[in-house]
């Protein structure tokens, strides 16, 4: 690990303001990924600016047909609330999938979308609930958030303060994860609402994305028998020794069938 200066904010105005002075500033919340890489020496920050304990980041409210989730609410904390359980309980279902216990209670759902690992599990909600996400400069919509392979739409010094999930009528996700690190091979989510049908698949790709024809189907009939015969192909997918494009492309069929029998389809 290289020296760097440690900063632990006890506001959003102190972030920021570490953040701006910074040679080569880093913000931490969880520090699941961003510890790890600081040990390989995969990073030099100059300065560490720690977020993990701003009370105005760490919140969940229900309210005006939306959750919003503060980005410093930690895994358990979403999975436990009682609040996302009620309105949108694919939502909760996803956070008890992620990681192990360790986890689950120091990740922050702001940190692993900030990230944007492909084999994550939150893209998928935030693509497939239609989220926003809301940065101390403005709101960005879930679909226009995740870029590729790691990359944002977020700019230099910009910080991710929360994400509004509208409320579905209907929602369900289901995820193949990798054994050891319990990181999606395949993950789905799956949801009906005002917006219409969303299906977004993570950990299959660089880079989470809708699939059309399975959306297109399930407008019309949203049960998993709709799904029959629809497939995506496995050009571009991920590869590597746990499985194939080809496998991946299979499971994404597999797991969008579970997400919407989740759903209640």
């Amino acid at each position: 690990m290289y020296n760097f200066n440690y900063h632990r904010a006890g506001s959003l105005a102190e972030a920021e303001s570490a953040l701006a002075a910074a040679e080569d500033g880093a913000l931490m919340a969880g520090g699941q990924t961003l510890l790890p890489t600081l040990k390989q020496r995969l990073a030099s920050p100059s300065d560490v600016i720690d977020i993990g304990a701003i009370p105005e980041l760490a919140n969940i409210e229900s309210a005006g047909g939306a959750v919003t989730v503060g980005a410093g609410t930690r895994h358990a904390d979403v999975a436990g609330s009682a609040a996302v359980a009620s309105a949108i309980p694919a939502l909760a279902a996803l956070a008890e999938l992620i990681g192990d216990p360790q986890v689950r209670n120091m990740g922050t759902i702001g940190g692993s979308i900030a990230n944007a690992d492909p084999a994550a599990d939150y893209p998928a909600a935030i693509v497939g609930l239609g989220a926003t996400v809301n940065t101390n400069r403005r709101a960005i919509a879930g679909d226009d958030f995740f870029q590729g392979l790691f990359e944002t739409a977020l700019d230099e010094g910009e910080i991710i303060t929360s994400m509004a999930f509208p409320v579905p009528e209907a929602a369900g996700y289901a995820k193949f994860p990798q054994p050891a690190s319990r990181f999606a091979m395949v993950g789905v989510m799956v949801s009906r609402g005002a917006g219409g049908v969303r299906v977004a698949v993570t950990g299959a790709g660089p880079s989470v994305f809708r699939v059309g024809d399975m959306e297109a189907a399930l407008a019309g009939n949203f049960s998993a028998g709709a799904l029959d015969g629809i497939s995506v192909s496995a050009d571009g997918l991920n590869a590597d020794i746990h499985g194939s494009a080809e496998y991946r492309a299979h499971l994404v069929g597999v797991m969008a069938k579970r997400a919407v029998q989740a759903a209640g389809g």
